[in-house]
This record gives C-alpha cells, structure tokens and sequence, in this order.
C-alpha cells in the first residue's frame, strides 16, 4: 500500500468486537483510507458476555448491549449481508447479495457461531435455542419470562453452567445434560469440575453427567427429551450450549489455511495459504484466529476469550500499517471471567495446557481459592474462584516460565500441597467445546505419531 500502509482500501469481515476495535486501532495509528466493516448481522458490535448474564437475567434488554465505540472509524458500514467468498488473487470480498468489495488489505474476523443441535427436525421444535447472538438471548430471555415448568441445558461449559445459573436464579427447574464427567471440565480439568459439580447441584439443578440427549421430543413444540440412559424428562425450553462453529466455510475456496479449526496465522496476525506460506495482505483476529504461542510451545491455538478478540485485534490492526520492522507479535497471555452460582471465576493462562494443578491457595470447601496449573514443571496457568486479586502474581510466573509447583512462600499457606494430575479430558469426550482450542500433541501426553506406511 502507498503511504507505508497509511491509506489505501482495508475491508475487515466481521462487525463484532474484534472487527470494531480493529477499525479503532487503524484510525488511531493514522490510517487514513478507506475502512469497510462487514457484518451478516443487522446491528451495529455489541457486547456478547452479558447475554448469558444479566440479559437471561432480565437485568439488561439484550437491545442495550452495544459496545461504546472508542473513536469515530469514519467506515462504510454493510450490515446484515453474509460474507460468501474471497477472491485472494482479484482481492475482492463476495458478498450474498451479488456485491463484492475490493481491498489492498483484510482483515478476516468472523468469529464463531453456536453449534446447532444435530436433528434439523427436532431443532425447529418450538422451544429449542441456542445462545450466541443478541437476536438470540432476547428470544431466550422473553420465553424464560413466561415461566417454563423446567429447562432442559444440553451442555455445561461456560456457556451452559451461565444459562443454568441464570434460570435457577429466576426460580426455574433446570436439567443440565453433560457428555463428559463434570460441568467445566472441558476448560478447567477435573479438579475445578468436581467443584462445580458440588455447586450446580447445591444450587438446586438437576445435574447428569455421562449421559447424552438422544431425542427431543415434540409436535411443533417441544414437550421433552429422551437420554442415553434409557431416562427421559418433560421440558418447555432446551437450550443447545454445544460449543461453537468457526465461520470460515466462506473460505474455502480462497486458498488459505482455513478450515474448521479456524485461519492459521503467524504471530503477527497474517495469515497463512494453504502451502504454509504467510501472506502480507490477509490478517486474522479473534475467535476465527488460529495461531502460535511461545507461552505453550508455539501450538496452534484458537480462543474464545473477550480479551484475547481485543489484544489481537488491535496488533493485527497495528501490524497492516506498519513497516515491517514495526510489526509486533500477538504475547497477550490468555484470560476470561465467568460469573455463575454465585461464583467469580477468573482464569489466566491456559488451564488445559497442563499435566497438574495444585489448589496454592484458599480451598475447595470453601470454594474460595487459587488453581495453579503445570506442564512438564512450569506454571501455564491459574484460575481463581472467589479470589480474583491473586492473579497478576501468577500471571507474571506464566510469563517468566516458573517452575510448578509454586514455591511454598508463593502461597498462603504454612505448608505446600501436593499436586495432583489436572485431568483434561479429550475433547471428544465433551458434549461442548473447550475455550482454548489447542492443537498439535495433546498437553498431557508425549506421543509422536508416524504415518502409517
């Protein structure tokens, strides 16, 4: 681009938080081109957290989730219009309704939808949701407010345990139906599961771990659902929290190293063709973004973190309008929140990049406490329950690489505990997705795989 990338045509697919705080970035670091935000759905980035909280809740109206937007992006908005192509040679963007936007750079940031659940019939059930978007937790929200006789939740990641929490805070009998062995598990390992395992149920929901949905049952509305253990339940509402869909079949014919698992990029945030090489002139970021981390032996990694879409938004943005020895790498160590049964869990790292966790501080009983996480004798990451201020010490032994278990003065306690394994499950074994999708060998194990000849 002329101007060292100052001007020039940017076209960025995907009008949410990472495409918005893109366009901020390149605005602020002097872009002075044309800037097009492409979006399929109608409404201008919101704010996706508060949808299983304070929305399902009744507290916020899912209308009033929009995010403030930091500066003017002065940008061509095209909202409501599906990406459908890209054209990497002619540098056009396909669109669903036969237009097409060129661009000098782009900036890939479709992030993911909910994954629906698999019978196409018994999904068009009245009563049958799932939870992604704004449309979608206004719709959950109003049948919630009718007062169902129970909701069903198929899945207990993050997503599901929030969807669970929030209907027995509003009074309602709730059915959680997990694949694998404790809600969590997929995210935090088995020591935290068994924690929120104990809590769900205190809490008064109908937890089943082990067990799957085999049918939802209904007539043009759903009246309930059979399970794998030959039991079955009467509900009004399911909700479907099976993890999420990376929006990359768009791509699919554009010759990156796109596919299911997400856009492979460097550090940096450009993105790879299928060959393995980098393009200069395609970016990704967010939740669509597959990409190396030092931290965890340069696996290929996607997250799903609300801080991971802005850090690697505002680099990728960075990095299309500067010089090439200006460019910067992608470091942000991975964090999230979630807010259920009373609880505040907070994590830094990743939990699932581990082969231990030792409890350094606080205890299960009370669930108040601080997990640390190791792999192969360094500390990868730590979670908090109830005991958030902890966390930037151990933010800095992740960064600094040190040794797991913590040192006993590094906790407050008189004595160390013992590690214990952190027991990640596969993830095939899970009924939803991790939030960390970590690719390569898998974290607990040192296997080398040879083709068979």
């Amino acid at each position: 681009m002329p101007g060292e990338g100052r001007d020039g045509r940017i076209v960025i697919v995907g009008a949410s938080l990472a495409g918005l705080r893109a366009a901020e970035t390149l605005r602020a670091e002097g872009f002075t081109g044309s800037l097009t935000l492409v979006g399929d759905e109608p409404h201008t980035p919101y704010d996706r957290p508060p949808l299983s909280k304070q929305v399902l809740l009744g507290v916020v109206p899912a209308s009033h989730t929009g995010l403030p937007q930091r500066r003017d992006v002065d940008a061509r908005w095209r909202l409501g219009v599906r990406a459908t192509g890209l054209d990497a040679v002619g540098k056009r963007v396909l669109l669903a309704d036969g237009d097409e936007v060129a661009f000098d750079q782009l900036l890939i940031a479709t992030g993911t939808r909910a994954r629906p659940w698999p019978n196409p019939a018994e999904a068009a059930l009245d009563g049958v949701f799932t939870l992604r978007t704004r449309d979608d937790a206004g719709r959950l929200a109003e049948r919630l407010d009718t007062g169902p006789r129970r909701v069903l939740v198929i899945g207990a990641g993050f997503t599901g345990s929030e969807i669970a929490s929030a209907c027995r805070e509003r009074g309602l009998d709730v059915t959680v139906v997990e694949r694998g062995p404790a809600p969590l598990v997929g995210a935090l390992g088995g020591t935290l599961g068994a924690l929120a395992t104990r809590l769900q149920r205190a809490h008064g929901v109908d937890l089943r771990c082990g067990v799957t949905v085999t049918a939802l049952e209904g007539n043009g509305r759903l009246t309930g659902a059979q399970f794998s253990d030959g039991t079955r339940i009467e509900a009004d509402i399911a909700v479907v929290a099976l993890g999420s869909v990376r929006n990359t079949e768009w791509l699919e014919d554009s010759g990156l190293a796109a596919g299911p698992r997400g856009v492979t990029c460097d550090a940096g945030c450009r993105a790879f063709d299928m060959y393995g090489i980098v393009t200069d002139d395609v970016f990704a970021a967010g939740d669509v973004a597959r990409f190396p981390h030092p931290l965890f032996e340069y696996q290929l990694m996607s997250l799903e973190h609300w801080g991971n879409a802005v850090a690697q938004a505002e680099v990728a943005a960075h990095n299309m309008v500067s010089p090439g020895p200006r460019r910067r790498p992608h470091l942000t160590v991975p964090a999230f929140w979630s807010s259920q049964f009373g609880l505040n869990i907070k994590s830094v790292g990743v939990p699932t990049f581990s082969d231990q966790v030792v409890i350094a501080q606080g205890s299960l009983e009370e669930a108040r406490l601080v997990a640390v996480y190791g792999y192969r004798g360094r500390v990868t990451a730590a979670v908090s329950v109830n005991q958030a201020k902890s966390l930037e010490y151990y933010q800095h032994l992740i960064e600094t690489g040190a040794p797991f278990p913590p040192e006993a003065e590094a906790t407050d306690r008189s004595e160390s505990p013992a590690p214990v394994p952190s027991d990640v499950p596969d993830p095939r074994m899970l009924s939803h997705g991790p939030t960390v999708a970590l690719t390569g060998h898998l974290p607990d194990r040192r296997l080398t795989r040879l083709p068979a000849r």
